[in-house]
C-alpha cells in the first residue's frame, strides 16, 4: 500500500504534511492578524494626525506582512514560528484594545 492511500475509511496524513498546513495557516492568517494588530498599535502611537498615522500604518503593513510571511517559511522550528506570530498578534491586539480609540 502506498503512502497517503485510504486505510479503510480514514486517510493517513503524514506529519510533515500536517506541519506544512499549520505553517501555511500561521503565515497567512496569523501573519495577517499580527500585521493588523502591530500596524494599528503603531498608528495609534504615532504623534501624527489620524489620517497621516493611518496612511503610514497602511504603507508599513505591506512590509510587515511580507517579512512575517517570509520568515514563517524560513524558520525551521514550527513552534517558534507559531509562538512568535500568534503571540505578537495577541499581545499587539491586546495593547491596541487597552489603549482604546485615539482622540
Amino acid at each position: 500500500m502506498q503512502r497517503g492511500q485510504p486505510i479503510g475509511r480514514r486517510l493517513r496524513v503524514r506529519p510533515a504534511a500536517a506541519a506544512m498546513v499549520v505553517r501555511c495557516v500561521t503565515a497567512l492568517v496569523g501573519g495577517y492578524a499580527a500585521t493588523a494588530a502591530l500596524v494599528s498599535l503603531v498608528a495609534r502611537l504615532l504623534p501624527l494626525s489620524r489620517v497621516e498615522a493611518t496612511v503610514w500604518g497602511m504603507i508599513a503593513s505591506f512590509l510587515v506582512y511580507s517579512v512575517i510571511a517570509l520568515w514563517s517559511f524560513h524558520e525551521p522550528r514550527l513552534r517558534r514560528v507559531t509562538g512568535f506570530v500568534w503571540g505578537v498578534a495577541i499581545l499587539a491586539g491586546g495593547a491596541t484594545w487597552l489603549i482604546g480609540v485615539r482622540a
